[in-house]
């Protein structure tokens, strides 16, 4: 028979490991709908949709690799702004 110490401390770890688990996976990248080049979201700009509010295909010229994906922009502009704070404007839900 386990004594209800015992079987405190199983508990007790089992919670630990769950809280722990739930933090990581909390802290996980989302993926990222891409292609199966590995192209972000059909080649579309992501900024374009704040600052022009309509989708706008990016180019290879102005590409930048984030979250092992290739993310296209329509100019170096866009580019920049996205490099300097990628979750503003990475689509929610990975873009699915």
């Amino acid at each position: 028979m386990v004594s209800s110490k015992s079987q405190a401390i199983l508990l007790f770890n089992i919670l630990t490991l769950l809280g722990a688990l739930t933090v990581m996976s909390a802290h996980a990248d989302p993926p990222v709908n891409r292609t199966d080049a590995g192209v972000a979201i059909k080649g579309y700009d992501p900024v374009a949709y704040f600052t022009e509010s309509r989708a706008v295909k990016g180019s290879r010229e102005h590409a930048y690799r984030w979250r092992e994906s290739t993310w296209y922009f329509s100019s170096a502009t866009h580019r920049d702004l996205f490099t300097s704070d990628p979750e503003r404007y990475t689509p929610k839900y990975g873009g699915f």
